[in-house]
């Protein structure tokens, strides 16, 4: 892509002879580009040398160039950063076990365990990168990450995006249309239509109608009017009920007070908790709230 950008942006560059008239272009930026890692790799660059090593005449036994590749996912900015100056894995692990404590207090200190989620940032990218560890023993390690804030924090850590702001504003725009689009599907005849004919009854219903309640009413439409099967994505039990995660690798679990867990959408329940591989690791008060801290974490 940026060959052809090249030629196209100055034509006089094309190639004489080539079927596209950058090839060559392709492969000298190819090379710049492995030689520009090499030179990472020696100054010791955590990101590429997580990467290295693979298997050469000196190490047959280690895997191939192109198997277990670690690679950032999209938007992805701070992937593995190295450590900081004067700052090693021995003093990280130091901050990282006053962090388990402070957690542990009943009155937290949120800016303390902020500065010190921070300044762990590369350690904890380490073992997510390296060790790919279950999300219970991750959580066990990190217990800040159940902190609301904190996720969010982490997000923007990594991807140098505000996780909610980001969220709420492109689901907020369409709020509107959807809610229409979604009633007059209701007011057809069919499965699809009575299902959201349901929901619809049921949010009519609600007291107070706030941005809120349209954004539950919302989320829950769309997988019905999409026609997925969220069946095991989104469960509901009672307080005094131990709900079923086992085979859950991503849901939402809403506990209500009453017994009526065969209604479509809660609008107040006591709360809602983000199951991951089979564990409920943060738990939240609103719907919204707890879509964008599953995908995130997943």
């Amino acid at each position: 892509m940026a060959a052809e950008a090249l030629v196209a942006k100055h034509p006089c560059l094309r190639e004489a002879g080539s079927e596209t008239g950058w090839n060559g272009w392709k492969n000298s930026i190819k090379f710049k580009m492995g030689n520009y890692r090499n030179k990472m790799r020696q100054a010791g660059c955590q990101e590429v040398t997580v990467n290295a090593g693979k298997r050469s005449r000196s190490n047959p036994e280690n895997d191939t160039s192109h198997s277990n590749i670690k690679k950032p996912k999209r938007a992805e900015v701070n992937f593995l950063p190295n450590f900081s100056e004067g700052k090693d894995p021995s003093s990280l692990e130091q901050l990282r076990q006053t962090i388990v404590e402070e957690v542990k207090k009943t009155e937290k200190n949120l800016p303390l365990i902020r500065k010190m989620m921070e300044t762990t940032f590369p350690l904890r990218r380490q073992t997510i990168v390296m060790s790919c560890p279950p999300v219970n023993e991750l959580m066990d390690l990190w217990p800040a990450l159940k902190i609301e804030s904190e996720l969010y924090a982490e997000f923007q850590r990594i991807t140098n995006q505000n996780l909610p702001n980001t969220f709420y504003a492109e689901l907020d725009r369409h709020l509107p249309r959807l809610m229409t689009l979604f009633r007059q599907k209701a007011s057809k005849t069919g499965k699809i239509s009575d299902a959201l004919a349901e929901i619809f009854k049921i949010h009519d219903e609600q007291e107070i109608h706030d941005i809120h309640t349209m954004r539950t009413t919302v989320l829950h439409a769309l997988p019905v009017y999409l026609r997925e099967d969220v069946s095991g994505f989104f469960r509901t039990c009672t307080d005094e009920s131990e709900p079923e995660l086992d085979g859950v690798a991503v849901g939402l679990l809403t506990v209500i007070s009453d017994h009526d867990t065969t209604s479509p959408v809660h609008y107040n329940p006591l709360r809602i908790s983000v199951i991951l591989e089979n564990e409920a690791v943060v738990s939240l008060p609103r719907i919204g709230d707890a879509f964008l801290v599953a995908d995130p974490q997943e």
